[in-house]
């Protein structure tokens, strides 16, 4: 359907400006001619972006492997190694490419300096001696190391920010800040990729490799991410666009920039964990808890829990442990049978639970049956103890093949109504006859403004929801801000000492991006308090599938009928004859202009839901910096007292109400564009609908063809 839509609209484009002369064309189809060259040459679909979100050794790389039925696609092993980047898959090319991106200069050197601050031994630690504190090579102290060594050398993390600026990289830096790799197989890419998307935790940091592929393994801490090709498949659908996302961020500011956009830019998530970290590890539920927030307020329409290596399984130990003894078990298939279905039973309970807290009760994601997926990458490949069907992983292609085809029909939809509405125009110019006489034009117009008015109403009545739970929530977070300050900082960093966390947290203006630890955000647990208490109403509001009267999209739906039923009225009344182009006009535009404004509210969504901890973030961020400063003995309670007296100031200063305001005050610019849009573009759509010709200056190729097939493809859609 969207090959012969486009080659549709690619035919009318052609004859429109074959048969008009540039130069001399009417404001209208001016006008006409860009709308056909934006449809023509603009996406029906975005990709459809799944984001696989887990921590270190979660499986995630295997997992993906086994989706795309590529089992040497991309590198994954059992040891300490693992992916130190964001890599992007999609199945377009003819072959296997790969395309590594790297840091910028100017990015390496703000990473390189925050580096050298962070492995610098702060002066309480000196005095209790140089020696290196035990497991200290495993935290992010160990990581920025082990960088500073791979593209400077032995006893790199001794020198100073000055001496590494100047010196000489080991490796050598294309100047496209970009590596191209082609491969002829699946394997073969693996081999070539595998040193630069993944860094060893357990290597030895004292000197790096000379050889070409330790070389190689030199560049990962510069490389920004990785986007890999491979060639189309059955397997997969095209517009499908894998992103592997590694733990909760990361210390270069760029990098974790990039980081919360991919997750906020994906419209499935999946909290990926293996079976031995699901039942006992929390880790996965700091990362449910980071998709919950997209959900709230990015892309995402869908989450589930995906936990890997199902197969990990000691038949003696479970059928020892096991509480179901009155059911015999003889085998291991049984065994990781039962497992599955028991943990599924139970983490679907906690999902829901941890999702009720945020969501209204009746959202699309708590009625799904299925929000746990218990999966092994390994059986689906060895099949010893389970059947490709029980990996879970052709249940995992149908749940992307179920998405996929769900948003390809509703944007081709989209698609096909503009293309609809540009060739009923196109008629409509063709067309001496007038739809309605000027009374009737006016009764219209005036009638599209109080239905503006009175959706703007209702968009008030919508946003003023918020505004009971952002006082409460407000005067939770006055209360509680010095609790959510100790208990952010006193939360498990690992080996790395709460002196150096505190500065990496002040270096970063509150956020402290750790790809081993936990993500550090102090202005996200400032204004947790208020996201507590608005979460259920926000999300109701800009929920994008069904609503009820108090959320936005049912406002415009309501706006739509009511601006559509009037100009079927307008119609029954007059007289003129086989001129229905437009009528349909009308509603096909009527329709693209909702859901265009629809996309558009969704976009600025995350910037209203960001609101309060980036607020809260410009109002500390002179102290994050006078804190960052500190340096000499008792620099670290320096810091604490630093920040702890200016929150408290800020807080007292009013540093929550501007929170609280900032978020109103975008919603209420959301509001103004909402009601400008709908002024603008229907003003646009009456005028050139409308508008009277004796006869038309220029005589328009006869569309009737392509509109026979545009209008075929529309009744197709609507029946599927």
């Amino acid at each position: 359907m969207e090959s012969r839509i486009r080659k549709v609209v690619n035919i009318m484009y052609e004859k429109l400006t074959a048969s008009l002369p540039q130069e001399s064309m009417s404001d209208e189809l001016i006008y006409l001619t860009k709308r056909l060259f934006t449809l023509k040459t603009k996406s029906s679909l975005d990709p459809i972006y799944i984001g696989l979100f887990g921590s270190t050794g979660a499986g995630k790389s295997s997992l993906l492997n086994a989706i795309v039925d590529q089992q040497f696609f991309l590198p994954a092993s059992g040891s300490e190694a693992c992916t130190s980047c964001i890599v992007q898959v999609n199945n377009r090319g003819k072959n296997y490419e790969a395309k590594i991106h790297l840091l910028s200069l100017q990015e390496w050197k703000e990473e390189l300096k925050n580096l050298v601050e962070l492995v610098k031994k702060p002066e309480e630690e000196k005095e209790e001696g140089e020696e290196k504190e035990e497991g200290e090579e495993k935290g992010d102290i160990g990581e920025a190391v082990r960088k500073l060594r791979a593209l400077y050398g032995k006893d790199a993390e001794s020198r100073s920010y000055g001496d590494l600026l100047s010196a000489k990289l080991l490796v050598n830096i294309p100047a496209s800040k970009c590596i191209q790799l082609k491969a002829a197989q699946a394997e073969e890419l693996s081999d070539e990729l595998d040193p630069y998307i993944r860094c060893d935790n357990d290597q030895d940091v004292e000197e790096p490799a000379q050889d070409e592929v330790g070389t190689k393994m030199c560049l990962w801490p510069l490389i920004k991410y990785v986007e890999v090709t491979i060639p189309k498949s059955d397997v997969i659908p095209e517009d499908v666009v894998f992103m592997d996302i590694p733990g909760t961020g990361d210390y270069n500011s760029k990098r974790d920039e990039m980081w919360k956009e991919t997750i906020n830019k994906c419209s499935v998530i999946w909290v990926v964990s293996n079976m031995e970290r699901v039942v006992g590890d929390k880790v996965h539920e700091v990362l449910l808890t980071e998709s919950i927030k997209a959900y709230q307020g990015g892309m995402c329409s869908d989450i589930a829990l995906v936990v890997t290596k199902s197969d990990n399984l000691h038949l003696n130990e479970y059928l020892r442990e096991r509480r179901k003894n009155n059911i015999p078990i003889e085998t291991k298939h049984d065994a990781i049978l039962e497992r599955n279905t028991t943990v599924k039973e139970k983490k679907n309970r906690g999902m829901k639970a941890k999702l009720k807290r945020t969501l209204p009760s009746d959202s699309e994601i708590l009625q799904k049956p299925d929000l746990v997926y218990t999966v092994s990458a390994t059986e689906y490949w060895q099949e010893k103890f389970l059947t490709k069907e029980e990996t879970e992983i052709p249940k995992l292609r149908e749940y992307v093949r179920n998405i996929y085809l769900k948003e390809k029909k509703k944007l081709l939809m989209d698609y096909v109504t503009e293309a609809l509405g540009i060739v009923l125009l196109a008629e409509n110019f063709n067309s001496t006859q007038d739809m309605v006489n000027h009374y009737q034009q006016s009764d219209l117009e005036t009638f599209v403004e109080e239905k503006i008015k009175a959706l703007e109403e209702e968009i008030e009545k919508c946003f003023a929801q918020l505004e009971q739970p952002l006082n409460e929530g407000m005067k939770k977070a006055k209360s509680s801000h010095q609790k959510a300050f100790f208990q952010l900082l006193t939360q498990d960093t690992g080996y790395q000492g709460f002196h150096r966390t505190l500065k990496a947290v002040c270096q970063k203006n509150g956020v402290y991006a750790s790809r081993i630890f936990a993500r550090i955000d102090l202005n996200s647990a400032l204004a947790q308090p208020i996201y507590d208490k608005i979460d259920p109403i926000f999300a109701n509001i800009f929920r994008i599938q069904k609503g009820t009267r108090a959320s936005l999209k049912p406002c415009l739906n309501m706006f739509k009928v009511s601006v559509q039923e009037k100009i079927h009225d307008v119609w029954k009344k007059i007289t003129v004859a086989n001129d229905n182009c437009k009528l349909k006009f009308f509603i096909a535009e009527t329709n693209i202009i909702l859901r265009t404004l629809e996309r558009e509210i969704l976009m600025k969504k995350l910037d209203i839901y960001q609101s309060l901890p980036l607020s809260i973030q410009r109002d500390l961020q002179p102290y994050y910096e006078e804190a960052a400063k500190t340096q000499g003995r008792q620099s670290c309670q320096k810091m604490q007292n630093i920040l702890l007296e200016n929150i408290e100031r800020e807080t007292q200063g009013g540093m929550f109400e501007r929170a609280k305001e900032k978020m109103k005050m975008q919603l209420q610019e959301l509001k103004n564009m909402i009601m400008t849009r709908l002024r603008m573009d229907i003003s646009t759509m009456l005028k050139l609908a409308l508008s009277h010709r004796e006869e038309p200056t220029e005589k328009l190729p006869d569309f009737q063809n392509e509109y026979s097939e545009i209008e075929g493809i529309h009744v197709m859609l609507q029946r599927m």
